[in-house]
């Protein structure tokens, strides 16, 4: 309702591995994350742009955590968004099995692989290692306390992508963990990402929308 009440249409997408569609569907991302997921979403944004319901030059991509890695492989890996915002998304897989906390230390292994046995398909499925590719505008939140995708998964993007040139954004929340908790930060998180896509599609803000710099972008 928060983008659909400001002119923003909404795909929410249930891709290869979700409940609810029985157990076939929910094996199809073992062993296929960064593969099946971002295939699913890209496959949605391509029907609605057929169905004359999206702008191809408007379409942009977002999702915490999981779905915060989709959205990086997404942009990295294809060419069907625009533009996208990654909360607390993961960009590089191997140090993600390096650095995440205990209880998730082997959580990759159905998804990609063990590790580091497999190190070369971490590699490759990691956006951190395809931003080469990537061509458009990018948000990262993050909060500065997670201990499941640390924060240095963000800056290392951020750093790629100020590298490469690319209008982008980190926006690092103090004391917020994995997927934000106060009241506050949720609602800036929210009007954060209805400015930068305003921004971006060259779309009037609306009063709510939080301003900030985004780097590599003209005031």
């Amino acid at each position: 309702q928060f983008w659909t009440s400001r002119g923003f249409a909404v795909l929410d997408v249930d891709y290869g591995g979700s409940m609810g569609y029985g157990r076939d569907y929910r094996r199809r991302l073992r062993g296929n994350w960064g593969v099946c997921d971002i295939d699913d979403v890209c496959a949605g944004a391509q029907h609605l742009v057929a169905e004359g319901l999206a702008d191809p030059k408007r379409l942009a991509i977002d999702g915490g955590s999981a779905g915060g890695y989709t959205t990086l492989g997404a942009l990295a890996f294809k060419d069907i968004f625009t533009a996208g915002c990654s909360l607390y998304g993961v960009a590089d897989l191997g140090c993600l099995a390096g650095d995440t906390h205990k209880f998730e230390s082997r959580y990759l292994d159905g998804l990609v692989g063990k590790y580091p046995e497999d190190k070369q398909l971490y590699d490759e499925r990691a956006p951190i290692n395809a931003v080469d590719s990537l061509s458009c505008p990018v948000l990262l939140l993050q909060g500065d306390e997670d201990k499941i995708v640390p924060p240095n998964q963000a800056e290392l993007m951020h750093a790629a992508l100020l590298k490469k040139g690319l209008p982008c954004a980190l926006k690092m929340y103090q004391g917020e963990q994995h997927g934000f908790r106060k009241a506050e930060n949720i609602e800036d998180a929210l009007n954060s990402e209805l400015f930068f896509f305003s921004r971006v599609f060259g779309i009037e803000p609306t009063p709510d929308a939080a301003p900030f710099d985004i780097d590599n972008m003209p005031a």
